[in-house]
């Protein structure tokens, strides 16, 4: 796995000439969750099979484009469908989005994922800002050869999640009166859900939540020194006493009823910025 220059400065290029002018908020969109880019004005849109060096979504509900416009006055793009692990690709393909939108001039990153609720206290149709999280993904996106020539090999991650952006959009829950959990996410590599004995040790090593992203994408962002807040829409309870097999339909059901939630918190935190 390597990056050169000549990659992220032809992917750079082909974005600027579509007319992607400087945005300063970079959003990445989970499964299920596409309803946000109504929200864009004056939409650009560019597929990632036409952007160079760009990996291609091939999960079937990922659309697999990035939209410029604004947000709230903002100049913003937007990942409508993000990469995987468990689709085959490596951790350089599944961040290097990140990297293209700090090139840009993105300054600060908000991420989604759908995940599972591991804590009891949380329930479907909850959203979670995470705090700290855990990898579990067995690897990372910074362990290649020339990484130093990006930035820092070994960063800091003492604090992943910008405290800044968490408090604020804590701020924001409180006064639309959203119910808003806080804690822990797991990221597993997948396609397959947890079993039994699985949900049970992530309860143990502290998750309150698990998915199958996001992860690289913050360890990126910290390599790149961009801050960033993520948030999970908690689409189904993961009791290891109580499990029932997983319904794909209901997970994307309960993130398309959940979403207008998380973008009123991204909507107006992008207000505050």
């Amino acid at each position: 796995m390597r990056i050169t220059e000549q990659q992220l400065q032809e992917s750079t290029d082909y974005l600027i000439s579509k007319g992607f002018d400087n945005p300063e908020i970079g959003i990445v969109l989970g499964t299920g969750l596409g309803q946000l880019v109504s929200a864009i004005e004056n939409p650009i849109t560019a597929h990632y099979n036409h952007i160079p060096f760009f990996p291609l979504a091939t999960v079937e509900f990922h659309s697999g484009k990035l939209i410029y416009g604004t947000i709230e006055g903002k100049k913003t793009v937007v990942m409508e469908g993000r990469f995987h692990i468990y689709e085959g690709y490596n951790f350089v393909d599944v961040t290097y989005p990140i990297r293209i939108m700090h090139r840009l001039g993105v300054q600060r990153l908000f991420v989604s994922n759908a995940a599972g609720a591991v804590n009891l206290d949380f329930k479907k149709g909850d959203i979670m800002l995470i705090e700290d999280h855990i990898n579990l993904l067995g690897g990372s996106p910074l362990a290649f050869g020339n990484v130093a020539e990006f930035g820092d090999r070994f960063v800091d991650m003492s604090e992943p999640y910008d405290l800044e952006m968490r408090n604020k959009i804590s701020a924001i829950a409180k006064r639309k009166n959203i119910r808003l959990k806080k804690g822990v996410y797991a990221a597993v590599i997948g396609p397959q859900l947890e079993t039994k004995a699985e949900y049970r040790m992530m309860k143990v090593i502290g998750a309150d939540a698990v998915g199958m992203s996001t992860i690289p994408e913050v360890i990126v962002a910290n390599h790149l020194r961009l801050p960033i807040v993520a948030v999970s829409v908690l689409t189904d309870e993961c009791d290891p006493d109580n499990l029932k097999p997983v319904d794909i339909q209901e997970i994307l059901k309960v993130a398309s009823e959940t979403e207008p939630k998380m973008i009123e918190l991204f909507t107006e935190l992008i207000k505050e910025l």
